[in-house]
């Protein structure tokens, strides 16, 4: 079992990679990681040390997962922050390649694009992430401002919900996080699984904190699920629940990362 992940890495924290390798690891799941940023932090601290990879270092490392055959041996194939418009166009062609590849690959796009109204990508990747990523991609894993962003359709209750993920491109099931819909029960905030236009919903009490990295962590842990051979709607309980463990654990501690260590349920 094995997943390719191409996301973002921290020296400090649980963003990008740098959450949800860790949490693919111990669900028992191999992960060939690819860096998009080396950066010593999140941008909620003061200060931020390193960069965005470089485009030519960033599709070097890909043309070693090919070389290597990890397209071959993949189960699942991730990607997530991209870092800049030229990081965005070789992992694209990437993914193109890897699908043609390995007809077995599930491609699994998280279009880190932004939350709470604001984008915060650099201009041109959103681009990449809508006409050429979504389309590839048998499931998608926005936050309810990006699944508006992407599919023109504004979401209050779940005839916006489902008319949004039949809206976004391509073929694919959507798995939108952080909804709060005109039902949702006060005091709740929602997971929902979109397949074939029917609803899964998956609701967790909302919680005073907002650590960054919680989608990331979720979109690891869904890909574990499926690399393990869990059905879509299994993969994605068991992820909701394993977030909310982390999340209650995190609390408790009053810390501002994750407390991802151990993985709740899993020994260390």
């Amino acid at each position: 079992m094995l997943v390719i992940s191409i996301q973002s890495q921290v020296v400090h924290g649980h963003v990008g990679n740098s959450a949800a390798a860790y949490a693919m690891q111990a669900e028992g799941v191999n992960v060939a990681a690819v860096p998009t940023t080396l950066l010593s932090n999140h941008p909620r601290y003061p200060s931020l040390r390193g960069r965005v990879l470089e485009t030519e270092l960033v599709a070097d490392l890909l043309k070693g997962v090919e070389e290597r055959d990890l397209v071959d041996e993949a189960a699942v194939l991730v990607t997530g922050y991209l870092g800049s418009p030229g990081n965005a166009a070789v992992i694209a062609d990437f993914v193109e390649r890897a699908l043609t590849r390995n007809s077995k690959l599930v491609y699994l796009c998280d279009p880190v694009i932004g939350d709470d109204g604001r984008v915060y990508v650099a201009d041109g990747i959103l681009d990449v992430v809508r006409h050429r990523l979504l389309p590839a991609a048998n499931l998608a894993t926005p936050n309810q401002f990006e699944l508006e962003l992407l599919s023109g359709v504004p979401i209050a209750d779940t005839q916006g919900l489902r008319a949004a993920c039949a809206a976004l491109a391509g073929q694919g099931d959507v798995v939108a996080t952080g909804c709060a819909l005109t039902d949702t029960a006060d005091g709740q905030v929602e997971t929902i699984l979109c397949a074939d236009g029917q609803l899964s919903r998956f609701a967790t009490p909302r919680l005073p904190i907002r650590p960054y990295g919680t989608g990331d962590l979720l979109t690891g842990l869904i890909a574990a699920h499926l690399a393990k051979g869990k059905a879509m709607e299994a993969a994605v309980r068991l992820a909701v629940e394993t977030i909310f463990a982390v999340l209650v654990r995190t609390q408790e501690a009053a810390t501002a990362e994750m407390r991802l260590v151990p993985l709740p349920g899993r020994k260390s």
